[in-house]
């Protein structure tokens, strides 16, 4: 993608569809993004893997909208083991879930050499992917993402797991797809909240590496919410390009792929808080934990006053939460210690020490591992106080 495809009207050119490679030696694979993909998903599978029998795995929501037509084709082509439909919600990312995936894959008759198919959001893509990291030690598997924020992020990459007590995706595998499959045309069927929580992801790229992309939202992110394809394909694209360039340069997270988790560390802390559940969908979560950081980042110095107040008002604009006091339902405000406590089991800690991703600038995102505790909590104190959206 040309960065004049992220002007203001670029994406007026046309909704033709994108193939975006993610280079990683013998686990390389592409990833499609444009409309109708669904529908050609069977034949783009069997190019890719073969005469492979393949399990599907979903949940009772995508089950309802996009499950048959995809059996219906892969049963045609002589490739369909069977399908798997699980409770939907951040709870499914379970090691109970996890258990009857993989022995469900195993009933259906699963070999090495077949592949699990992944059809949904950002949950069912981690826990079947994970899934598809251990059975047999090791199947291949398509994602398939049916929301925003599976298609720009969660898809792709590799990352698998499931959450604990503890903390959000604390136990799990690096495991490359083989394929992904971003058909913007399922975006339609999305509740307005959750394409917002995926937006917040692709506002997430703009803010650590692409400042263009930023300002290409500011003045277009109106086109994504009408699900102008166009609009819809650039920002997809540009997401996915930004991800694949820094997964190739860090495939298992020891160095650049870190900044991928600006706003992650204190967002999966209030995940964790609000017990995974429909208080707080995963993108509200890093939008709140993208204000924190630069708001943290404001007051060390770092970056340019005002930028945490124009970062808020966008993402306030666009309808996301911004501030610990949007979070609603039972349960009261979590305090400072308590934040803190599950920011530490955040996966980048080392040495006792939290990694935050903070920034610079728009598109300026860097890693800071020597961050005070006691100035976190002094933050995480007044996050509290500070009116939703404030500055």
């Amino acid at each position: 993608m040309s960065p004049d495809d992220l002007k203001p009207g670029a994406a007026a050119k046309g909704a033709e569809a994108r193939r975006v490679h993610v280079a990683l030696a013998h686990r390389s694979y592409d990833v499609h993004i444009g409309p109708g993909l669904l529908a050609s998903a069977p034949g783009l599978i069997e190019a890719v893997l073969g005469p492979s029998r393949c399990g599907i795995v979903t949940d009772e929501n995508v089950a309802a909208r996009h499950l048959a037509p995809l059996e219906a084709g892969l049963a045609a082509a002589g490739r369909h083991a069977g399908s798997i439909v699980l409770p939907p919600g951040e709870g499914t990312k379970s090691f109970a879930q996890l258990d009857r995936v993989c022995q469900q894959l195993l009933e259906l008759g699963l070999e090495r050499g077949d592949a699990v198919i992944a059809v949904g959001g950002g949950v069912i893509g981690d826990l079947a992917g994970f899934a598809a990291s251990i059975l047999r030690r090791g199947v291949r598997y398509v994602q398939v993402p049916t929301t925003l924020l599976a298609q720009v992020d969660s898809s792709v990459g590799g990352k698998t797991g499931i959450n604990t007590p503890q903390g959000k995706n604390l136990v799990g595998a690096f495991h490359q797809p083989s394929l992904v499959l971003a058909d913007t045309d399922v975006l339609a069927t999305l509740p307005a909240r959750q394409m917002r929580a995926g937006y917040a992801e692709i506002a997430k790229y703009g803010l650590l590496g692409d400042a263009e992309l930023f300002y290409w939202l500011e003045a277009n992110w109106q086109r994504l919410f009408r699900h102008e394809t166009p609009a819809l394909i650039a920002a997809i694209t540009r997401s996915v390009e930004m991800k694949a360039e820094i997964v190739a340069r860090d495939e298992t997270e020891t160095g650049d792929r870190a900044l991928l988790n600006l706003g992650h560390t204190f967002g999966h802390a209030l995940e964790a808080w609000t017990g995974y559940s429909d208080r707080l969908l995963h993108g509200e979560a890093v939008s709140i934990g993208m204000c924190l950081a630069i708001r943290l980042s404001e007051e060390l110095e770092h970056c340019p006053p005002q930028m945490a107040a124009r970062v808020a008002g966008h993402l306030k604009a666009v309808g996301l939460a911004t501030s610990i006091r949007d979070i609603s339902g039972p349960g009261g405000m979590p305090g400072p210690q308590d934040l803190l406590r599950l920011m530490r089991q955040d996966k980048k800690v080392q040495g006792g020490r939290l990694t935050l991703i903070l920034v610079r600038d728009i598109g300026q995102a860097f890693a800071a591992r020597d961050v005070d505790p006691a100035r976190l909590l002094e933050l995480l104190d007044r996050a509290a106080l500070i009116e939703p959206g404030g500055p």
